[in-house]
C-alpha cells in the first residue's frame, strides 16, 4: 500500500509564496512519476504540474507556468511544489498523485495513488 501525505498549505496574500510537500511511503518512490492536481470550489479537478520519476522531465498547466516549480528528492521520498506569485484563482485543495510509470500525465484517472489534499487559500 502506498501512502501520500501532503503538507505546506495555508492562507497567503496574493503575490505570496508557499511550498507544498508530499511525502511518500510504502513503495519505491523513484519508480513512480509524481504530479500535483487541484480542485477549486465548484470546479473539476485539474492537473497542475508533474515530474517524471527521476525529475528530468516536468510538465505544467499553462496557468502556472513561470510561477510554480515541481521538484523531487528521491532520497527523501518527497515531491515538492514551489508556488510563487500566487493569485486568488490558485485557491484550491491541492493533491499529490503517484503513477507507476516513468513519465507524467495530465490524466487524473491514470494515477494509482492519491494523498488526502492540503488547502491553499490566496486572499486578494
Amino acid at each position: 500500500q502506498v501512502q501520500l501525505v501532503e503538507s505546506g498549505g495555508g492562507l497567503v496574500q496574493a503575490g505570496g509564496s508557499l511550498r507544498l510537500s508530499c511525502a511518500a511511503s510504502g513503495h519505491t518512490f523513484s519508480t513512480y512519476s509524481m504530479s500535483w492536481f487541484r480542485r477549486a470550489p465548484g470546479k473539476e479537478r485539474e492537473f497542475v504540474a508533474g515530474s517524471s520519476r527521476r525529475g528530468r522531465s516536468t510538465d505544467y498547466t499553462d496557468s502556472v507556468k513561470g510561477r510554480f516549480t515541481v521538484s523531487r528528492d528521491n532520497d527523501k521520498n518527497t515531491v515538492y511544489l514551489q508556488m510563487n506569485s500566487l493569485k486568488p484563482e490558485d485557491t484550491a485543495v491541492y493533491y499529490c498523485a503517484a503513477a507507476n510509470r516513468g513519465i507524467t500525465s495530465r490524466i487524473g484517472w491514470s494515477y494509482d495513488y492519491w494523498g488526502q489534499g492540503t488547502q491553499v487559500t490566496v486572499s486578494s
